[in-house]
């Protein structure tokens, strides 16, 4: 299939960007989104022109990195996916596609399609572990009993790689699904709970230094997610909020 590309390109932060077009020829239905870049990228190259810069790592849908908006929507038109693992059967031969970086003043363009998402490492430095004694007198894990339903519900929280689809998708450009996302997942498991308190209110503190938006339950968040994280860990979130809000006063 042959494409038309709109592309933001942008040298760094604080240059001005400007979206450029860009044909591309004989691009197979079977091609992963991330493999027609490259070779869009290849032609730049041979060209003599400057390739796209955009961020990748594993292509299995695992890290995350790979966060792109293509066409309005982040990851692209399918439903739980990532940049990856979208295919370009979900095109059709003589498509435009506008692909753009993240837009959230919390995630600074460095470079074309490239955010810088530190953000995020610095919500999880705030809070996001569990202190653990590794001293030689942990306990095994099977030895603390965890409700099954809680335990599931621990373990879909945890399955959010950060990727930033929740803050792109937003209009407010929220964190709060990542963020409660990783507060869910200690907040149900006993290990976490000896923390809880503080967690939940350094983490909150530092995504509200961030500069990212408030929830105001549009639910674009939940829709655009790659791993469909619910828009439940946000109000188990504001429960946990509330509670260390109360102890601490």
């Amino acid at each position: 299939m042959d494409l038309t590309l709109k592309i933001w390109r942008q040298k760094n932060a604080k240059a001005k960007g400007t979206m450029e077009t860009y044909p591309v020829k004989d691009i197979s239905e079977d091609m992963s989104f991330l493999e027609m870049l490259d070779v869009l990228n290849e032609q730049l190259i041979n060209d003599g022109k400057e390739p796209v810069a955009f961020d990748h790592d594993c292509r299995e849908g695992i890290c995350g990195m790979c966060s792109l908006y293509i066409n309005g929507r982040a990851h692209g038109p399918d439903r739980e996916i990532t940049t990856c693992q979208l295919h370009m059967r979900s095109f059709k031969d003589g498509d435009t596609i506008f692909i753009e970086p993240w837009r959230a003043a919390a995630f600074p363009v460095v470079k074309d399609l490239v955010v810088d998402r530190s953000s995020f490492d610095r919500i999880m430095n705030a809070g996001g572990f569990v202190s653990v004694n590794t001293s030689g007198n942990t306990i095994d894990a099977n030895a603390i009993p965890v409700p099954k339903p809680d335990a599931d519900k621990a373990f879909d929280a945890a399955t959010c790689i950060g990727c930033g689809a929740c803050v792109a998708s937003c209009k407010n450009a929220s964190a709060m699904l990542f963020t409660s996302a990783k507060v869910s997942q200690l907040a149900l498991l006993p290990q976490g709970k000896v923390e809880a308190h503080e967690r939940v209110l350094n983490m909150v503190s530092q995504m509200d230094e961030e500069g990212f938006g408030n929830c105001t339950n549009t639910g674009a968040c939940e829709v655009e997610c790659p791993k469909g994280i619910s828009l439940e860990n946000i109000a188990r979130m504001n429960r946990e909020y509330l509670s260390a809000s109360m102890v601490s006063e």
